[in-house]
């Protein structure tokens, strides 16, 4: 080094060399400690404070890359990192303002646009986002085309849940795209298609990083967001075990992705439903965790929320539902109706009808878009009430709704059931005509004509009758059924309309033909299987102009028993033959020896004097009606031991 070299220039010269080594290497603590020695020297080098703030970033420390850009003031000189920052540390609202703050004296990099447009995304300003994507996309072209127009369809897939709204149509050439098109699909509840489309993105996912290389633990990171997905679809087709094992592998993989744990935690609560609730419980925390929260969609973060209400109302915790709904619609004000449903459930569950009927006649009386609904929750509460007449007057409150098919149908049953025919008649009369002056068609009306019609010619109502069935005929005129039920029902009061009506009908030649006939009388359906069998297999009689062959003797003859040696035909035989030798008259016990009388009983080592004491052959019995079991004293009760009543019988083994 010479003499005029500047030891200080040396020192920064030195240092940023080793920024230089340390970066290219991807070390950056090192890289901060060789910055932090030019800063000691030079603090208002611009190019050092730049690079410690990209060191930061790149060491995940964002709030402190922030925190030093906001202390040495570079705001308007690190306005894309400051942004960046923010976008990280979840502040979107925070970062787009420093981003539009910042377009305001110049124009835009390409850089900030594409950074602008995700924290769009993040903002669930989808229509936003999509016009920026389109606009870059349109305006760039470079090796990062195909992320961009990944992220386009990102976008896609979400405004598909409008279903109304048209999307731009999605490529299909890497695993991302088909992912995102299948979202598309499932969004627009076209399950079987998005399935199909899931697993050609797991195949494609597999093979790309395969050939990149990667571990098996990075293709499991990767392909099990593709699989929640896709055990999303299996739900709602319904195929539940499927989708269930697939949950459970994902989370047995423990996923870095907080997201995916949220996802995949929540859907199992949902197949768990009311079973499983200490495993639905811990999940739930999983789904509700803190580092979820950023992760998701306000959407997501709202259904979660929902599931936690509906799973304490599962559990019957009721200071739990009364919290976790009112959170839920402070959070979430578009969700208050259905936080009020499951108050008012746990209400009913607590007995508690008369408060959850009050809140929710409340409810409809300052929401009017919700009062045909919370009139329904109402007439579910009397009705478990057993209150059948309030629930009555509930549904005629409904006005011209009443007159639904639905409302029609159970109004009649709580007639019906509170013995009240003719005001069901009346209401069935009423909307009959109701539907003919407003000629309303509100979708397939046959099953009320019919049941209507039933219903009238059953209490005698034949005009009313006629008239439903005149309505269903239109529906079907070629029902032959309901033609036949006119008649029936003209004839009551009008023959000359039945005797019209009545040539419509096919006639009797058409119906049946003489093979058919025959067939039917030729048929042993009335016999039964036995009869049918033995007709079947019964030989045909001879006529008599054909000489019948002489039937067969029977070979075999009857044989005599065979008699004892001794038998003498002359002697009468003894009539107790046949009864044992103990049973018969002249039977006599034998006696026992002359040792029979020394023979010692009781147990073993007793003395002979008390043998006299144990042996139960020479007592007498008393009584009758002696106990056949000997009756067992009852236990002292103790502690952990119940009071028997009576003895306990032992079964005997043996067959039944």
């Amino acid at each position: 080094m010479s003499k005029d070299t500047n030891p200080k220039e040396a020192l920064i010269k030195a240092a940023y060399a080793d920024v230089h080594k340390f970066g290219s290497n991807q070390e950056y603590d090192k890289a901060v400690k060789a910055v932090n020695r030019i800063l000691g020297v030079a603090p208002e080098d611009q190019t050092a404070l730049h690079c410690k703030v990209v060191c930061l970033m790149q060491l995940s420390k964002f709030d402190e890359a922030h925190k030093f850009i906001e202390k040495n003031r570079l705001n308007g000189v690190l306005t894309f990192e400051k942004a960046y920052c923010e976008y990280r540390l979840n502040k979107q609202q925070q970062a787009l303002k420093t981003i539009d703050d910042g377009a305001t004296e110049q124009p835009l990099e390409p850089k900030l646009k594409e950074l602008r447009t995700q924290i769009l995304y993040r903002l669930e300003r989808y229509e936003d986002c999509l016009d920026a994507y389109k606009s870059i996309i349109k305006n760039s072209s470079d090796e990062f085309e195909d992320e961009r127009r990944t992220n386009l369809s990102a976008v896609a897939a979400n405004l598909a849940l409008d279903k109304d709204r048209e999307v731009p149509e999605v490529p299909e050439d890497t695993y991302e795209q088909y992912f995102n098109s299948a979202c598309i699909q499932s969004n627009r509840l076209k399950y079987v298609e998005a399935e199909r489309k899931l697993r050609t993105s797991e195949k494609l996912c597999r093979d790309f990083l395969e050939e990149e290389g990667a571990s098996e633990e990075e293709i499991l990171e990767e392909v099990d967001v593709i699989r929640v997905q896709l055990a999303y679809c299996l739900q709602q087709q319904g195929k539940i075990k499927e989708a269930s094992l697939i949950y459970a592998d994902c989370l047995r993989h423990k996923p870095k992705d907080a997201a995916l744990v949220a996802v995949a935690s929540n859907n199992a609560v949902v197949i768990n439903k009311d079973q499983n609730v200490f495993d639905s419980k811990k999940k739930i925390r999983a789904a509700m965790a803190d580092a979820c929260e950023p992760k998701l969609t306000s959407r997501q973060k709202q259904i979660i929320a929902l599931n936690n209400c509906l799973l304490a109302l599962y559990t019957n915790a009721s200071d739990q539902v009364q919290q976790l709904t009112q959170k839920l619609a402070q959070s979430y004000p578009q969700m208050e109706f259905e936080a009020l449903l499951i108050r008012c459930s746990q209400l009913g569950k607590d007995k508690k009808h008369k408060e959850a009927i009050e809140q929710l006649q409340k409810f409809a009386g300052t929401h009017k878009t919700h009062e045909f609904v919370s009139k329904f929750a109402i007439i579910q509460l009397q009705l478990l009430q057993g209150n059948r007449k309030d629930a009555i007057e509930t549904l005629l409150s409904l006005g011209e709704s009443k007159y639904k098919p639905g409302v029609v149908s159970a109004l009649v049953s709580l007639y019906l059931g509170t013995d009240n025919k003719p005001a069901a008649s009346a209401l069935l009369k009423s909307a009959v005509e109701w539907y003919k002056l407003n000629n309303v068609s509100s979708g397939d009306l046959s099953d009320m004509w019919r049941q209507a019609a039933e219903f009238h010619l059953r209490g005698g109502a034949s005009e009313t009758a006629a008239s439903s069935l005149e309505e269903l005929l239109k529906l079907k005129p070629n029902d032959m059924k309901v033609l036949a039920q006119l008649v029936i029902a003209y004839a009551q009061f009008n023959p000359k309309r039945a005797l019209e009506i009545s040539r419509r009908l096919p006639k009797l030649e058409t119906l049946t033909t003489a093979s058919e006939i025959d067939a039917l009388e030729s048929a042993n359906w009335v016999m039964s299987t036995k009869a049918a069998k033995k007709t079947a297999n019964a030989k045909v009689e001879p006529s008599p102009s054909t000489p019948a062959t002489d039937k067969k003797k029977n070979a075999h003859r009857k044989r005599m028993g065979k008699l004892p040696k001794n038998y003498n035909d002359e002697v009468a035989p003894d009539p107790e033959r046949w009864l044992p030798k103990y049973e018969r008259t002249g039977f006599r016990k034998k006696r026992g020896g002359a040792r029979a009388k020394d023979i010692i009983k009781g147990s073993q080592g007793m003395a002979s004097g008390a043998a006299d004491q144990y042996d139960m052959s020479n007592r007498v019995n008393l009584s009758k009606n002696s106990p056949a079991t000997p009756v067992y004293q009852e236990p002292t009760p103790g502690p952990r031991q119940q009071h028997r009543k009576g003895g306990h019988k032992k079964k005997k083994g043996g067959r039944f």
